[in-house]
């Protein structure tokens, strides 16, 4: 992507300072990719395993953001996307897209870990509809470049980073043309340099990175610069602040100008259990190499090379007054949005490729029906289970749950979904239905986890439905979650219909981000089925709070 530091002034804007910017969205957003279109900023962020796929968000200010599309409602349909079996795409599957805008069409190129391919996705409208090709080749992170010669180049890499010329048409690397390393980082680093972003501005190239120094052990910015492709890349860090929060780096994601000229990154910081947030900071060329944010702070911040992350600063409305949908929501299932996620409301996506034959979405009467079709040992084995984000610091979810059509040995209910979950809902066990509280707990050190899980959860806390609502097969769930400063734990409640009365089930529950599943934990509506395929739980009236 070319851009000049002078532009002229698109159209009015509105400069306004706002204290409350970071972090943006409050929800798992990473490896963040943004452009600008005219008057409008789009940002693509890692979805992996969840479906519909690879979102595209909107905004007017960079500020405020709202959906825009999703890439693709699936991907090759393997046995591992689709939850087949015991096959999982858990911690792999789409990420770190590069977004990009030339003559008139956006492009999309990302690689998926489970498939090992670098896939294409194209488009004259941002809204699709999208055509899929592959890139022959495995780019990690990578990052697109049109050039002013009508050339286009791809970098990627992790630790040693490479530029790779490709064809006209993008489907592999140009016969004879460009291929070289151009930065290669230190074997001492916990992480090397990866997340690349390349840009050519005001006639130089800029490639942007993140690693993970051991002298600091927080994820940090780097930029390289060179004056041809061909040339010697130089660089530094540029950015290295945890906002106080952890000695969580703030690191990895694009740049983007405004239609005056400024210029802002989108980064992300690891922030526990809620997931990887995505961070809003300005930038300035000075000389050559762009400044991040400012010099000094009287914050509780580190940093080694005295760039912070400033508490509030100017940005550019471009459409003032313009009214954002929100990115999380409630919803009584009586809408339908055709375009969205395969008819649901665009919040909503599901655990790895659903089949949708075995999902019931009946908007006159108002609820969301699964049916297992296959036998699973655990929550994370379950198909079509309904998920959203969560929000830090602080939210809850309730349902209402109708378990009349489970089979012996099934599982419904409400989860956080991660591979340390837990959940409450109900189980059938000989004919009766009980309302349970269930958790999992990975033993394997470190942040690793276990993404091959094949383990029954542990049951905490059960108690009969008839004694809590003699006669009744429905139930209200509720999951209370605290992220405050990476407090990081779930409490589940239940109550009768009609009542708000709500009784805690079970102990507090701890949540955890590991690399297993590589995503925040996420609410998510499910069944499956330890003996019998076949059963079904209804869905109602979910509430976010």
């Amino acid at each position: 992507m070319n851009k000049n530091l002078n532009h002229s002034k698109y159209g009015d804007i509105t400069m306004a300072n706002h204290p409350t910017i970071n972090p943006l969205t409050r929800m798992d957003y990473p490896d963040p990719d943004v452009i600008r279109v005219g008057d409008t900023y789009y940002l693509v962020s890692t979805t992996m395993y969840f479906f519909p796929g690879c979102e595209i968000l909107r905004s007017h200010d960079l500020v405020n953001w709202e959906h825009c599309a999703y890439v693709y409602d699936r991907l090759d349909s393997t046995d591992a996307q689709r939850l087949a079996g015991k096959e999982n795409a858990y911690g792999q599957g789409m990420w770190a897209a590069s977004l990009r805008y030339h003559n008139g069409r956006f492009y999309v190129v990302f690689v998926a870990n489970d498939t090992h391919k670098t896939y294409l996705y194209t488009a004259d409208s941002v809204t699709g509809p999208w055509k899929k090709s592959e890139i022959k080749g495995f780019y990690h992170d990578n990052s697109l470049l049109f050039d002013d010669d009508g050339r286009v180049y791809i970098v990627y890499g992790n630790r040693e980073i490479y530029l790779t010329e490709l064809d006209e048409n993008l489907t592999g690397p140009k016969e004879g043309g460009l291929h070289r390393l151009v930065v290669k980082d230190i074997d001492e680093n916990y992480l090397g340099y990866e997340g690349s972003h390349i840009y050519k501005i005001n006639g130089k190239y800029y490639i942007f990175f993140i690693h993970i120094l051991k002298s600091t052990g927080r994820r940090t910015e780097s930029c390289f610069v060179a004056d041809s492709l061909e040339g010697e890349f130089v660089g530094k860090d540029v950015f290295d602040d945890d906002n106080g929060y952890h000695n969580s780096g703030i690191a990895q994601g694009g740049i983007v100008d405004t239609p005056s000229g400024k210029w802002y990154s989108i980064l992300f910081q690891d922030s526990g259990a809620v997931g990887r947030i995505p961070y809003l900071i300005p930038v300035e060329f000075r000389d050559v190499f762009p400044v991040y944010g400012v010099s000094e702070t009287s914050k509780n911040t580190v940093s080694t090379i005295g760039a912070y992350l400033p508490e509030d600063f100017e940005i550019e409305d471009l459409k003032p007054g313009y009214s954002y949908a929100p990115l999380y929501g409630s919803d009584d299932f009586k809408e339908s949005e055709n375009k969205a996620s395969f008819g649901f409301k665009s919040f909503w996506q599901f655990n790895h490729e659903p089949e949708l034959s075995l999902v019931e979405h009946d908007t006159e009467e108002g609820f969301l029906k699964i049916t297992t079709g296959k036998i699973s040992s655990n929550l994370v084995q379950a198909r079509n289970t309904l998920s959203q984000r969560t929000l830090m610091p602080c939210c809850s979810g309730k349902v209402i749950l109708d378990g009349s059509s489970l089979n012996d040995g099934d599982y419904a209910g409400l989860s956080l979904l991660q591979s340390s979950y837990g959940f409450i809902g109900l189980k059938k066990e000989s004919g009766r239905l009980y309302i349970v509280m269930c958790s999992r707990e990975i033993n394997v050190p470190g942040i690793w986890g276990e993404r091959k899980d094949d383990e029954a959860p542990n049951e905490l806390a059960s108690i009969a439905l008839d004694e809590v609502s003699p006669g009744a097969s429905s139930i209200r769930l509720r999951a209370d979650v605290d992220f405050t400063d990476m407090k990081d734990t779930v409490r589940f409640s239940y109550a009768a219909v009609g009542s708000d009365t709500f009784t805690a089930l079970g102990p507090e529950k701890k949540l955890y981000f590991k690399l297993d599943h590589f995503t925040g934990a996420r609410f998510g509506l499910f069944a499956y089925s330890t003996k019998t395929f076949g059963g079904a739980a209804k869905f109602m009236n979910f509430q976010y709070n």
